[in-house]
């Protein structure tokens, strides 16, 4: 499930309604403007953060440089702790450039 402009359908909101899943997914200019054309009919806004959609920005940029390391990218490793050791390796490295 992705969490952008381009998945911000009905029924993409309704599933994460069913879920109890509170979505950041911003709504498109040209949906809203199609809404709000259709009047009473185009249904309720929809609800947006953008606290929380610029915190999930970051999340995902911290999950892009993790991944920049082959090691975490690939998982050459068999146990969880070996993984999670070289998860949190990766994660100091950037830690320290930055």
């Amino acid at each position: 499930m992705c969490g952008d402009k381009a998945c911000s359908s009905r029924r993409n909101h309704s599933y994460l309604r069913r879920r109890q899943i509170k979505h950041t997914i911003p709504e498109p200019k040209n949906q809203k403007v199609n809404r709000q054309r259709r009047g009473s009919h185009g249904g309720r806004p929809t609800g947006f953060d953008s606290t929380t959609y610029k915190r999930r920005n970051e999340v995902e940029r911290c999950f892009n440089a993790l991944k920049g390391s082959r090691a975490v990218a690939t998982r050459y490793d068999k146990r969880a702790y070996v993984f999670h050791g070289t998860v949190t390796l990766t994660a100091i490295r950037l830690w320290l450039r930055h």
